[in-house]
């Protein structure tokens, strides 16, 4: 539940109209190698056709968008105590879910590990920081999540000795301290560079290490996490995939002939992995709940404004972890209140929800059919769960002009995104030159849109966010379920690694579900609930489950996320999976502590 009634810029609650739901015709062309390089070297009529092509141009036509305003950012503050963090009750640190074939260490593993006295934060620096670097065999298989560091390792030897000393002196921060994590690489680090996904161009300004962390990095540095490096990501985080020919692409453990899901591809494939227990990620089109489902992980996407600002209309900063507890612990840390941020300061805290809060989920059924059958299969098995054995009424609700809000939604990002680019290069007329086919084609499409479309693109974004609020007022505690993605994973395509590639089609269908979250402002959670049959390669293909809440609902959210876990494991015939590429970093770090006494 929100941390109280009481919101400033909560949304006039207006039921919007009853509208039939028919996902964007799948129209666009789909470039591929030669045809995608043809077509980004190309600029005017061609970006004009196919901005018109995909329908982006209906939008404004729509009646409902008559005398109603814009709303051009969607941050709704719950209005209450900012407080102190809270605290981190001890049903949250226990040990949960242990079977040793599926088991992901937990922040808690790290602090026993470091209290027992086998190994040390540096022991673990160590051992892992050479994984994140190109290397052949079993030492080259984690580091595609990872960006060039830019001979940062002494930073990440020092911040983890300096927790070590810590742990010596028997003073050590907290839980966090010493844990290693990783950083998506559009989120600022101190003294890192943000390749956001880019080749590096040394002689760009862009290109530079940053003064100082972001505010949400800087509360976990502060609470002695140890950041091992920044994560890689689709390129300037414009696609859902998470193909990146500009650094390579991170591998999906799972099933490696599958895309990890983006844009924060890297957080992802390097969680799934074992090498960090959670990462920071960004998540402005499902960045951070489509990789959380195609990797079989948790992933929030906070209320706008939440952990700080991201100098977008639709992109947050979040976490994405392995297991419930470290997402709970990390969210809680990152929402800390920034003094000199005037509008993440005043965020009142959300707080677990009661026992005798109202458990609901309202299920838009029209929508919902457009997934892929393997998905809605597990989904509708865990709903089912949800209403029997937890508890839930399951209530049916309808959201108006889905399909358009979609459209409205993509092409404010592709807008943003554009405007965003044009200004990283010493030559703001070459701003292009520091991207691939795949974004010269899309930034140059972006920058199509009107301002006479773009002005009712946020209107449609006051319709939805009306409707929603009329939704909370008229259930309270509703969550609004659906799959997090329709689609039964995203299978690799032949020469894609070499040439890239734009299939607009499959990302606007990949959005279907997660773009109402981003539209409206409002927190989202995305959870495994079950593993479908691949297409390609070797390994079952995660399925997530996503809630969406009311504005400041975090704490619900991770709630039922903890229930969705215990699912998984307990009464989901095959319980959770584990890669077997998965690292046992406890072990490892262990070993590097005995090499060390002998050397």
């Amino acid at each position: 539940m929100a941390s109280s009634n009481v919101f400033v810029n909560y949304p006039k609650p207006v039921e919007g109209p009853e509208t039939d739901y028919a996902p964007p015709p799948a129209k666009n062309p789909v470039l591929r190698g030669y045809s995608l390089v043809a077509a980004s070297a190309l600029f005017g009529l061609l970006q004009r056709y196919f901005w018109q092509n995909a329908g982006f141009g209906q939008v404004k036509n729509l009646a409902v968008l008559d005398d109603v305003p814009q709303t051009y950012d969607p941050c709704v503050i719950p209005w209450g105590d900012t407080g102190p963090v809270i605290e981190f009750e001890s049903a949250l640190l226990d040990a949960k879910h242990v079977s040793p074939e599926a088991k992901y260490y937990s922040i808690k593993d790290y602090h026993e590990l470091y209290k027992s006295g086998k190994a040390t934060p540096l022991d673990v620096a160590k051992a892992l920081l050479p994984l994140t670097k190109p290397g052949e065999g079993e030492k080259g298989k984690y580091e595609d999540a990872w960006a060039d560091n830019h001979g940062n390792d002494e930073m990440v030897f020092e911040a983890a000795q300096a927790s070590t000393d810590r742990w010596a002196a028997g003073k050590p921060l907290g839980i966090l301290d010493g844990v290693p994590i990783g950083v998506k690489d559009d989120v600022n680090v101190k003294g890192y560079v943000n390749h956001n996904g880019m080749k590096y161009c040394a002689n760009s300004p862009f290109f530079q290490r940053q003064g100082e962390s972001a505010w949400c990095v800087q509360v976990l540095q502060d609470a002695g996490a140890v950041v091992l490096g920044k994560n890689r990501m689709h390129e300037l985080g414009s696609d859902t995939c998470g193909l990146n020919l500009a650094q390579g692409s991170p591998t999906n453990h799972l099933n490696t002939e599958y895309y990890p899901g983006g844009s924060s591809s890297g957080p992802a494939s390097a969680i799934c992995a074992g090498v960090v227990p959670f990462s920071v990620a960004t998540d402005a089109g499902g960045s951070i709940r489509i990789p959380a489902s195609f990797n079989g992980l948790y992933g929030l996407k906070t209320s706008h404004h939440r952990t700080g600002y991201m100098g977008s209309t639709m992109c947050i900063t979040g976490p994405m972890a392995a297991n419930v507890a470290d997402l709970t612990i990390a969210y809680r840390l990152m929402s800390q209140p920034n003094p000199d941020d005037g509008i993440q300061g005043i965020f009142g805290r959300s707080t677990p929800p009661r026992p005798s809060a109202p458990r609901v989920m309202g299920v838009y059924r029209e929508w919902l059919k457009a997934a892929d059958p393997e998905v809605m299969e597990h989904c509708d098995k865990a709903l089912d769960y949800f209403a029997k054995e937890r508890g839930y009424e399951i209530v049916d609700i309808s959201l108006p002009h889905l399909a358009e809000a979609q459209l409205a939604h993509g092409m404010i990002c592709i807008t943003e995104m554009a405007e965003a680019a044009r200004r990283r290069t010493v030559d703001p007329a070459d701003w292009l030159s520091l991207v691939g086919s795949a974004n010269r084609l899309l930034m140059t499409v972006g920058q199509q849109t009107p301002a006479a479309d773009f002005l009712k693109f946020n209107t449609l974004r006051t319709v939805l966010m009306r409707h929603v609020a009329f939704l909370f007022q008229e259930y309270p505690g509703l969550l609004i379920m659906s799959p997090t993605t329709p689609l039964n994973g995203w299978p690799k395509h032949p020469g894609d690694e070499a040439q890239g590639m734009n299939d607009a089609n499959t990302t606007f269908r990949n959005m279907m579900y997660i773009f109402l979250a981003n539209m409206t402002g409002t927190p989202s959670i995305s959870v495994p609930v079950g593993y479908a049959a691949p297409k390609q390669g070797q390994g079952k293909v995660p399925v997530g489950l996503m809630a969406t809440g009311e504005w400041g609902s975090e704490e619900q959210l991770l709630a039922f996320a903890g229930e969705a876990e215990e699912y998984l494991h307990q009464v989901y015939e095959e319980g959770r999976r584990r890669p077997g590429s998965w690292l046992d970093v406890m072990a490892l770090a262990v070993r590097q502590a005995d090499k060390d006494k002998v050397d």
